[in-house]
């Protein structure tokens, strides 16, 4: 039986692959008509290509290296998984960003037919990221078990999957931010050209970096919190239920690939109907999927219901979480249109007011974390809380489709633009991306909720195998293990955001030098040189990600072996809080500065060229880092912290 439950989880993972490749295989019959928009689309293919070439020859040695010293030091098991877990997570990131670098020029030329040709082109694009990280993940957990029956040692899967999606969040962040940045303060302030205008110099790095920051970045993040968040419910659930524990988690996993693919069919929309609605159908028929189908599974599997109301638990509060992030982050509501209002007042009350809403946007999300964590404790214990996390994350293959689907919408609009493609395809690829902030709003409230209670689990998992049963405040080791603990998000932010600062003060200095030396630029006859925008970003990206990465790995090995397994018990609990609140900050902080600009350019407030907007545009910029960079990159922080400390935790009891 249990054989036959790990094959049908087998096959799961790979109908996610191959609904992936047939998506593909559309995208790739479709011809774009248009030779302008197929020469941008292939510029910003080319550019985002080679940077993750580059990023992956720095990583790969890095891999090597780190999975030779745990095979000699922990075993050949934890060895191999965390190589097998690394190369997985780049491959997901990999495929991820060849079908999107594809699919933002026939977006943008699909919409020359209409609303519904455009919005299936994009999310068929997003679905491809989605069904490949969920494939790869499900498929890469079961090899590595099908080697190494044991889910305390394949734990060093995720170490790995968590090791690349760090330096793909903080590298992708730091080239797309310095793009951005440079681009905004420049070309729309100084130069007062709008954005995506061919005339600046950085707008191809711009739209690269779309693709390098929430394509293969937010793709590494979400393909690290899905396995590490299984592997913690595997590990925890052997000591509970033994091999029903192991299995539940991955049998969770599979029927969130089927409801995934069974809601991708409902995000269709007519002429002249809402998009928003037609994504969000898709994304409430995959979780009524999901919720049935775990109800039938638990029954079958335990005779009892408990574990699937900690389940729905997870569930619940994932979309509760996305919706809260919407609501404080989209130009519909208050909280954004308050931000624009004080532009009135200049930038300093724009930063304030963003301050502000991204503080109080804390509460109501760490409540619902704490609510699925007593519910999820009180019927299932740790290995509950751990379902929830497996619960949050089961519909990931349709969240990551939508969220994906929101970069490429973007490109589209930025190719349109550069094209000089008929105003009422912009009208369409605007309406697309204007929606693609918010589903990226719900797609990080997504990542922020899943963090915690996944780092919940995996802490659970780690104490369980150095025996702490409690932390003792009175210990003087684990209050500076707590204090170190609480403070690395804060230094690690800092970090992050100095990178951009000097990328985006390089960049700056370009892309004057470029308007000041190219004659005939800002007429349009001179050609920017787009190139050089796009090598500072790479390079800058890669050098600025090393220090920020290697802080998560090397901070639990040094207190680990310098003071102790209760002192890192102290550091894991002091990075999990401090880490969540800063990340729902920045990350909230980030989006409604964004919006708060947005909706200002939408006429409001005086619209585009006014002080209120050269305001709001400072606004973003400073936003700009906290949540693309920053914030997503604390996710990924304190999860791997956790399973180094888990992976690592025969040396030190």
């Amino acid at each position: 039986m249990d054989f036959f439950l790990l094959l049908v989880v087998g096959v799961t993972g790979v109908l996610a692959l191959a609904f992936a490749f047939v998506s593909y295989g559309r995208i790739t019959r479709f011809t774009v008509e248009n030779e302008r928009v197929a020469e941008l689309s292939e510029i910003i293919h080319r550019g985002a290509m080679a940077f993750l070439y580059r990023e992956y020859k720095w990583l790969l040695p890095f891999l090597i290296v780190v999975g030779v010293i745990l095979l000699f030091t922990i075993g050949t098991a934890s060895g191999v998984s965390f190589i097998v877990g690394g190369l997985c997570s780049a491959a997901a990131g990999y495929m991820g960003m060849v079908v999107a670098t594809r699919t933002n020029g026939k977006t943008a030329f699909a919409a020359t037919r209409g609303m519904n040709e455009a919005l299936t082109m994009a999310f068929r694009g997003g679905s491809v990221m989605g069904m490949s990280v969920v494939g790869i993940g499900v498929l890469g957990i079961l090899a590595c078990f099908a080697l190494f029956p044991d889910p305390a040692i394949i734990t060093s899967f995720g170490m790995g999957a968590s090791s690349i999606a760090l330096f793909a969040r903080v590298g992708g962040g730091i080239y797309t931010k310095a793009a951005d940045v440079g681009a905004d303060l420049v070309g729309k302030v100084e130069a007062g050209i709008p954005e995506d205008d061919p005339r600046n110099p950085a707008v191809i790095a711009d739209n690269v970096g779309d693709n390098v920051g929430d394509i293969a970045g937010m793709g590494a993040d979400l393909f690290e919190s899905y396995v590490n968040s299984i592997l913690a419910a595997m590990a925890v659930g052997l000591a509970a239920f033994g091999m029903r524990g192991v299995i539940y988690p991955l049998v969770m996993a599979g029927i969130g690939i089927l409801a995934s693919i069974g809601g991708t069919a409902f995000v269709k929309v007519k002429d002249g109907g809402n998009a928003a609605v037609a994504l969000r159908k898709g994304t409430f028929v995959t979780g009524g999927l999901m919720i049935l189908g775990s109800l039938l599974v638990t029954l079958a599997l335990f005779r009892d219901l408990s574990l699937f109301w900690a389940v729905l638990s997870g569930v619940g509060v994932g979309v509760i979480i996305g919706f809260v992030t919407e609501i404080y982050t989209s130009g519909d509501y208050s909280s954004v249109k308050h931000i624009a209002a004080s532009s009135k007042t200049g930038p300093a009350t724009v930063i304030l007011s963003g301050l502000a809403v991204g503080m109080k946007s804390t509460v109501v999300p760490v409540i619902l974390i704490c609510i699925a964590t007593l519910v999820s404790f009180r019927f299932g214990g740790l290995y509950g809380i751990a379902c929830a996390a497996v619960g949050m994350l089961s519909i990931t293959g349709m969240a990551l489709s939508v969220d994906a689907y929101g970069p490429i919408a973007d490109n589209a609009g930025g190719i349109a633009e550069m094209s000089h493609l008929p105003k009422e395809v912009r009208k369409i690829t605007d309406k697309l991306d204007a929606i693609g902030n918010t589903t990226a709003a719900m797609g990080k409230g997504l990542a922020i909720g899943s963090a915690a209670l996944t780092a919940l689990a995996l802490f659970a998992a780690y104490a369980h195998s150095v025996k702490l049963s409690a932390i003792d405040l009175n210990d003087p080791k684990v209050m500076v293990g707590l204090f170190l603990g609480g403070m690395l998000p804060f230094l690690f932010s800092s970090m992050s955001i100095q990178a951009v600062g000097r990328a985006a003060e390089a960049m700056i200095d370009e892309v004057r030098r470029q308007f000041r030396e190219i004659p005939g630029i800002m007429e349009g006859t001179g050609r920017p040189e787009y190139e050089k925008c796009v090598d500072i970003s790479t390079a800058a990206a890669l050098r600025e990600m090393i220090i920020p990465g290697l802080l998560a790995v090397v901070s639990p090995v040094a207190v680990g072996f310098g003071l102790g397994a209760q002192a890192l018990g102290g550091l894991l609990a002091g990075s999990i809080v401090t880490g969540v609140m800063l990340a729902i900050f920045m990350s909230n902080s980030g989006g409604a500065w964004d919006n708060a600009k947005k909706y200002i350019e939408e006429g409001n407030f005086g619209g585009k060229g006014t002080p209120e907007h050269a305001a709001a545009v400072v606004g973003d910029t400073v936003g700009d880092p906290f949540k693309d960079t920053a914030g997503p990159s604390l996710n990924i922080l304190i999860k791997l912290m956790s399973v180094v400390a888990l992976v690592l935790a025969p040396l030190f009891v």
